[in-house]
């Protein structure tokens, strides 16, 4: 499960520095085309489109072809504030990528388990129990082994090793959220802080023009929305990734209570 977040992570951080290499190769492109423009006034229409050929090669054209052209544009029209609304991006998808490996991985059928611990309870054997629940992955099996490893000690044992081994394993699963709540509340944030800057552009070129002008205010505005847009894009989904995994940690204790209460009862009914 680490490994499979290592190589995730490293292939959306390695996208990052594509798209990012690629637009400081595009605004190279730019400057250098401006060069060529002044000092070869001469140049052909036909040497125009072979170097911007060349110069949408390589990691840029990757770029494009991976993430878009209209997203790669984007990024180049919001701004600076959109760099650090994609750093939040990729660390928002990147944890919620992690919760939904980690409780995927967690998640057992309860019934098999259940089957095959409840017979060798009623037999007293809770070593082989314990044993059983030691080799089988997530919180409800780990519940089972630390209350079964107290069997011997009677119930009162049994039932506070349950509790205290639930409550650490509920920590686990919420462990995270904080992180993806971080991601939802800041994003949108950030795209209303690129919609003050947007406005504040517009209202400073009409001050410097004197006058009212659609065009004028146009970059401005621009800015604005793109901002505003980017923000929703990335709260919106990750909000939704935030339900879906706050509902696979509601399954899992559900599973914990019916577990521990399944042990427990048969431990009385068989002491």
């Amino acid at each position: 499960m680490k490994r499979n977040l290592l190589v995730t992570l490293i292939m959306i951080f390695s996208l990052n520095i594509f798209l990012s290499t690629a637009l400081f190769a595009q605004e190279a492109n730019i400057d250098t085309d401006a060069v060529v423009e002044t000092e070869e006034v001469v140049s052909t229409q036909t040497d125009v489109v072979a170097e911007n050929t060349v110069g949408k090669s390589g990691l840029e054209y990757y770029a494009r072809k991976v993430a878009g052209s209209y997203l790669v544009d984007l990024m180049i029209d919001g701004g600076w504030v959109m760099w650090p609304m994609l750093i939040l991006a990729i660390w928002g998808i990147a944890i919620c990528i992690w919760k939904v490996l980690q409780l995927s991985y967690a998640r057992i059928n309860l019934n098999n388990f259940l089957a095959h611990i409840i017979p060798l309870i009623e037999q007293k054997k809770y070593k082989e129990a314990a044993e059983y629940a030691q080799k089988i992955r997530g919180p409800v099996a780990k519940v089972s082994h630390a209350g079964l490893l107290k069997a011997e000690m009677g119930t009162e044992q049994l039932e506070t090793a349950i509790e205290n081994s639930s409550t650490v394993e509920m920590a686990f699963l919420e462990k995270g959220f904080i992180h993806i709540n971080t991601t939802i509340n800041l994003a949108p944030m950030f795209g209303f802080f690129g919609t003050i800057l947007g406005m504040i552009e517009a209202f400073d070129a009409i001050a410097k023009a004197g006058e009212v002008d659609p065009t004028i205010v146009a970059d401005g505005i621009k800015v604005s929305l793109i901002t505003t847009l980017a923000g929703l894009a990335i709260a919106i989904p990750v909000q939704f990734i935030n339900n879906v995994l706050l509902t696979m940690v509601d399954g899992l204790i559900i599973d914990m209570q019916r577990a521990a209460d399944k042990i427990v009862e048969t431990y009385v009914e068989k002491k």
